[in-house]
């Protein structure tokens, strides 16, 4: 079991996409197509919180968390408020959120 998992109760689970304008030049993807995974990556890291993000031929970002309930619920408040530089967040759907008995991934990272 990971120190993460051991350092807190609950863990949490939760599938998220973020709607509005994320993608493309100033977006959350910005210069190179890599800003919004790039952002959320750190953010994760910084929180350490688990799990993976990608950008969707829709023009969302979507992914998945993992991690102590009090830092997923943090993750959620910046995918929903805050987002990478010069992004517009119209909306963000969570789904699947659920308790879990261990993580299951053991980093956060961009998926293409």
């Amino acid at each position: 079991m990971s120190t993460l998992a051991k350092a807190s109760g609950a863990l949490k689970s939760v599938d998220y996409e973020v709607f509005g304008r994320v993608q493309g030049n100033g977006g959350l993807r910005g210069a190179g197509g890599r800003g919004a995974p790039r952002y959320t990556e750190q953010e994760a890291k910084k929180l350490g919180v688990v799990g993976w993000v990608k950008n969707t031929s829709q023009g969302t970002v979507t992914g998945q968390v993992q991690g102590p309930e009090e830092k997923v619920n943090e993750m959620k408040s910046w995918l929903s408020k805050v987002g990478s530089p010069s992004s517009r967040i119209d909306k963000t759907n969570f789904s699947n959120e659920k308790e879990i008995s261990k993580l299951d991934f053991s980093d956060f990272n961009t998926r293409y």
